[in-house]
């Protein structure tokens, strides 16, 4: 295999599937990046076994071939390189040979009949959704997700496709997040899918601010196309709870609140908590929203908020960390607080179809 390549798109490609390569002390072909060249482009593939990442650039390929390349070894050295074009070629024995205005390198690899197999983009149905709208829509709901390995189910955030929706939620048992976006497709593709926070990441890390991404349903695996770059995934297997029973149908008070004021004073307050001491009282009442706590050892904290209310005093207590992640990740500029006392499950909106349920704390 010989190519020619510029410095600039090779670095790009690399970088671009490098994330889903596992730490040291994994098998050594799994450390390594398939590349294969044939014509004028170059595909570079990495995995873990569970997600796979592929892309596509330009090249110029004077021999076509395959081989696989320890993937960070490789970006640090092409990190490094000062000339715009380097030409490569790999021997018979996978032994590389990196030339770059004076610099040169000789890289060992390893042979393709090694490398895991990886899915192709194809499958029973397609759906399509813009880039931008989709990584939206992950960052409005993946915080939300369990990190607790016992309960595999809520490890991942649940794509939902029923009644021409995409509706994603992601909970660990204290709190919920769900978003929703119109898309079309087949009555008969209604499906649901739990997709890994691993591949959640990578993801918000690769998808771009628009163009069309396409969804491949396969049996126990997803695959994403987005432009010159795939993502596939194993999913969770498993059923994911009837998160409708949790969502409240109807909350007696509604308060409007300034997300930006609520979420800085939610954090001037919040400094004097601790990992075990975090309960923080949200107390509303005419016009007003008072928010303390108080920590032994510590000391005490309290801020008001002016907010849109006219009814009975509400005091109602909550981890700020949790009042605080939704409110990081939508870009409203007002919010709704439902609730209807201090004791039941409270919703918070905002003009999106989007919707965030928060268990209070029970303080004895």
């Amino acid at each position: 295999m010989k190519f020619t390549v510029l410095r600039s798109k090779f670095l790009e490609g690399l970088q671009t599937v490098q994330n889903v390569v596992p730490s040291k002390g994994a098998i050594q072909i799994l450390t390594n990046a398939l590349i294969h060249v044939e014509g004028d482009r170059m595909c570079i593939t990495t995995t873990d076994l569970d997600i796979s990442a592929r892309c596509y650039i330009p090249c110029e390929g004077q021999e076509t071939g395959s081989t696989t390349l320890p993937i960070r070894r490789v970006a640090s050295i092409i990190r490094e390189l000062n000339e715009s074009r380097i030409q490569i070629e790999v021997n018979e024995d996978d032994v590389a040979t990196v030339q770059c205005g004076s610099s040169f390198f000789k890289i060992i690899g390893l042979p393709t009949r090694d490398f895991p197999p990886v899915p192709a983009t194809e499958g029973k149905v397609c759906y399509r959704i813009d880039q931008g709208a989709f990584r939206e829509m992950l960052r409005k709901t993946s915080y939300a997700a369990s990190l607790d390995e016992t309960r595999r189910v809520l490890n991942g955030v649940l794509m939902a496709f029923k009644e021409n929706k995409l509706t994603m939620v992601a909970t660990d048992g204290r709190r919920l997040a769900l978003v929703e976006h119109e898309i079309e497709f087949p009555p008969e593709a209604e499906t649901e899918m739990i997709l890994p926070t691993k591949a959640v990441g990578e993801l918000m890390r690769i998808l771009g601010s628009d163009g069309d991404l396409k969804i491949y349903a396969q049996k126990n695996q997803v695959v994403f196309e987005l432009g010159d770059t795939v993502l596939s995934s194993k999913l969770i297997d498993g059923v994911y709870p009837n998160y409708r029973q949790v969502i409240p149908s109807g909350c007696s008070e509604r308060v409007t609140i300034e997300r930006e004021m609520l979420l800085s004073a939610l954090r001037r307050v919040s400094v004097v908590t601790t990992d075990k001491s975090n309960a923080t009282r949200l107390t509303f009442s005419a016009n007003q929203l008072t928010i303390s706590t108080q920590t032994p050892d510590v000391g005490e904290g309290r801020d008001t908020v002016a907010v849109k209310y006219a009814g009975k005093e509400i005091s109602i207590i909550f981890n700020p960390e949790y009042v605080m992640d939704p409110l990081r990740n939508i870009d409203d500029d007002e919010v709704f607080f439902e609730l209807n006392d201090g004791h039941s499950p409270a919703l918070l909106k905002c003009g999106l179809p989007f919707l965030y349920v928060l268990m209070p704390l029970r303080i004895n």
